[in-house]
């Protein structure tokens, strides 16, 4: 189980993301500034940070300069609101290893995570990990494929990022502000009908009975 280090001083975000990130397996800890981010990275076992730019005492950039300068390999995943090209620059060249600007989507967040937690540790199980199958119905992370039966299903972006999350949790109950947290971002309007629609487009594309609606609470993917 990897353990994931996500140094944030926004509440509301660092929140977000650990609930997010536990809710598919990972084990987490949070802290609000550089310097603490800096003693517990070398003090303790991590396998990746989420690292915000704007912090308190020490900012990102120092924290990745400091852990890069003491021999510190492991993935820094910079996550911050500075979108400017030369913010992005001068993350890589402090030694970051990828750059999100917010807002974000989780499901984007985590798709980089996992993949640079397999370059970090490439293995046979990781590869296997990158094809998901339940039923008649085999989605292909790699290649971003989706078949039913024989069948090559064209999805767009967030179709693609949906059926992930109802794959890797069959028979479980979805609640609408969990799927549009997760595909939408934290940001999205909570009284939109967006869920609900993209739902219907999945159910197109792989069958009406394919995903159940269990009222009052959600979706969920048929067992």
């Amino acid at each position: 189980m990897s353990h994931i280090l996500i140094v944030e001083d926004e509440p509301r975000i660092s929140a977000f993301i650990e609930k997010g990130l536990q809710s598919n397996g990972f084990t987490t800890t949070v802290v609000p500034d550089g310097n603490s981010a800096i003693d517990l990275v070398l003090a303790g076992e991590f396998d990746l940070v989420v690292l915000d730019l704007g912090l308190p005492g020490k900012d990102g950039l120092m924290v990745v300069e400091e852990l890069r300068g003491q021999g510190v390999q492991i993935p820094i995943l910079i996550l911050t609101a500075r979108d400017d090209i030369n913010d992005k620059v001068s993350g890589f060249e402090s030694g970051a290893d990828d750059y999100l600007t917010k807002p974000f989507r989780f499901e984007e967040l985590l798709v980089r995570i996992r993949a640079r937690l397999r370059s970090a540790t490439p293995t046979t199980q990781a590869q296997a990990d990158m094809v998901i199958r339940f039923g008649n119905i085999t989605l292909d992370l790699r290649t971003r494929r989706l078949r039913v039966d024989d069948r090559l299903i064209e999805l767009s972006a967030r179709e693609f990022t949906l059926v992930e999350i109802f794959l890797r949790h069959p028979g479980q109950v979805m609640s609408r502000q969990q799927l549009l947290d997760r595909v939408w971002g934290y940001d999205y309007d909570p009284g939109s009908n967006i869920v609900d629609v993209y739902v219907g487009y999945l159910r197109k594309k792989l069958g009406n009975d394919a995903i159940e609606t269990v009222r009052g609470m959600g979706y969920r993917l048929r067992t």
